[in-house]
């Protein structure tokens, strides 16, 4: 995944709204331009949507830029190689190299067993995006995501709407004084109530969800990547 800079000096820590408003003109364009480029990533064949779920597999807990590299080592043999394999293509470029193979494969085996690995059928076939969502978070046939990486996943191939709270996004609410700490949310009901307080500051500062989501994340790390 290409790396986009921002080329604009990060803003300062607490930052105000007035602040984050003026960062946003500034690099508003390069925002919309790759969540136009993950709409196109979602009208891809089946293999480019599972290469995009093994990409957030591997960031969980870790980098995107580190997932990114992962993907590229393993593409080639991504949907032949066994977890052994996998593991020798990444090892000494990745903090969890025996895992996270593991996770792939059985990933990759269980979709194979009861999809046929047709990815774009499957997400055609859900209603509404709140099952769509809870398919990928809760199911024990996909390893290694939860609610951010699932949320991750639907919006880097196109699908709109999903809050991600990493880190980033969670500080970011603190310092605006929206939420009082920074914890972890890793239950369904402390996502969904951490997703809501971004979606009701999204409508506050008349900044759309998921530009708003890039937003925050680039102002702390100077790229828009995710």
């Amino acid at each position: 995944m290409e790396i986009i800079k921002t080329d604009e000096k990060l803003l300062t820590s607490p930052m105000t709204v007035k602040e984050l408003l003026i960062y946003y003109s500034c690099v508003k364009g390069k925002i919309r331009g790759r969540l136009k480029e993950f709409e196109e990533a979602g009208k891809e064949n089946d293999r480019r949507l599972f290469e995009e779920l093994c990409f957030c597999i591997f960031t969980a807990n870790a980098s995107a830029k580190m997932g990114a590299v992962c993907v590229e080592r393993i593409r080639p043999v991504l949907l032949t190689a066994s977890a052994a394999e996998l593991q020798e293509k990444i090892k000494g470029h990745y903090r969890f190299w025996r895992i996270r193979p593991e996770y792939i494969v059985h990933t990759r085996e269980y979709l194979r067993k009861e999809y046929g690995l047709k990815m774009r059928k499957l997400l055609d076939s859900f209603k509404d995006r709140d099952s769509l969502r809870d398919f990928f978070a809760k199911n024990k046939g996909i390893k290694g995501i939860g609610y951010k990486e699932a949320s991750h996943f639907l919006r880097n191939i196109g699908i709109k709407g999903y809050g991600i709270m990493d880190k980033h996004i969670l500080k970011c609410l603190c310092e605006f004084g929206i939420i009082c700490e920074v914890k972890p949310v890793n239950t369904k009901e402390k996502y969904l109530a951490m997703e809501e307080k971004l979606k009701e500051f999204s409508k506050k500062i008349k900044v759309d969800l998921d530009e708003l989501d890039l937003l925050l994340w680039s102002s702390k790390t100077g790229e828009i990547l995710k």
